[in-house]
């Protein structure tokens, strides 16, 4: 283990005894369905319970409560129409702090109204996201606010990866564990609490084929600057920041990459819903569909999947329903 990941574990559980009051303790729950369907111990990470509706409640609450009392009286500033945006502004309404969530300007009623739902103040700029969160960041260094990363910050890196500290207190014997990838702060994070604690835990990193920027990167060594096509996992889907600390530590805790297509994607969302009673987003889909391709190598072990948000739409839903990822 190297000391990247060593560093990033001990963070981790510095993280979890910091924010321990401020977040939901998920449940870690054996689904029988899946477990019989794989020949194996199907458990599930239930983050898409988590306040918020996503695992991102836990980076950002970690990142602004490592702030002095000075800099988080400054604010913060995010750009996010997604489960990001959402968790950084339940995060400082929680811990008291102000700031401003940027989104593109062609973002929906239902997405915005989720952020103000936890008085975030929501502006509007841009229309590609890349703009966007260009702008918050000058707007942020204008302002002398912290821009608060969706992945690529050592802190929001560690309160991702109290997840895993979690995991390991609800099942110590895990053998895998499958995770939806974006920019890679939550696997990140978990990866390294889990190789810390037991080095042969075997880390899936999940991702779908039109938006599979980090597994590409990571094959190639370097982070690429790839296009990526629309896809039902629109949480991981976009490229990742030139020298994102993440690709070093993807690099390091990911033991294999599955790729899955949009179709094995709704068919993962529609069995878990039908199974397990319950809403999940693409995202979720997209570590539920990488389980269902590698049951050959998970039988008979002990298997975790981070279901890492519940945040869809009903467009979403009804596509996923109908048989129509497209």
């Amino acid at each position: 283990m190297n000391d990247l990941v060593r560093n990033t574990a001990v963070r981790a559980a510095a993280a979890s005894e910091r924010i321990t009051d401020q977040i939901e303790r998920t449940d870690l729950v054996r689904s029988d369905a899946f477990s019989e369907s794989m020949a194996a111990n199907i458990y599930f990470k239930l983050e898409s319970l988590q306040t918020t509706g996503s695992f991102k409640l836990r980076g950002a609450t970690n990142r602004l409560m490592t702030l002095s009392a000075a800099d988080r009286a400054k604010g913060c500033v995010a750009a996010s129409s997604g489960n990001h945006g959402a968790a950084v502004a339940c995060a400082m309404q929680k811990l008291g702090t102000r700031g401003v969530i940027f989104v593109p300007e062609q973002t929906s009623a239902a997405k915005t109204d989720k952020i103000k739902s936890y008085n975030g103040d929501v502006q509007y700029f841009g229309t590609d996201g890349l703009d966007t969160e260009q702008h918050a960041r000058e707007y942020a260094r204008q302002n002398g606010m912290l821009y608060l990363s969706p992945y690529n910050d050592e802190q929001v890196i560690a309160g991702q990866g109290t997840c895993g500290i979690e995991i390991l207190e609800q099942l110590p014997d895990i053998d895998a564990v499958f995770i939806a990838v974006g920019g890679g702060g939550l696997i990140g994070g978990v990866g390294a609490a889990l190789k810390a604690h037991n080095p042969n835990i075997r880390v899936y990193g999940c991702q779908p084929e039109a938006s599979a920027v980090m597994a590409h990167s990571v094959e190639a060594g370097e982070i690429l600057d790839l296009p990526s096509e629309p896809t039902l996992s629109d949480g991981t889907a976009g490229g990742i920041e030139a020298g994102a600390i993440t690709f070093e530590l993807n690099q390091a805790v990911v033991d294999e990459w599955v790729l899955v297509d949009e179709e094995q994607i709704a068919d993962a969302m529609r069995r878990y819903m039908t199974a397990e009673g319950q809403t999940i987003e693409g995202a979720a889909g997209v570590a539920i569909a990488g389980m269902i391709k590698s049951r050959e190598e998970i039988a008979g072990k002990n298997v975790v999947v981070v279901v890492c948000g519940s945040n869809v739409s009903d467009a979403t839903l009804e596509r996923v329903r109908n048989s129509d990822p497209q």
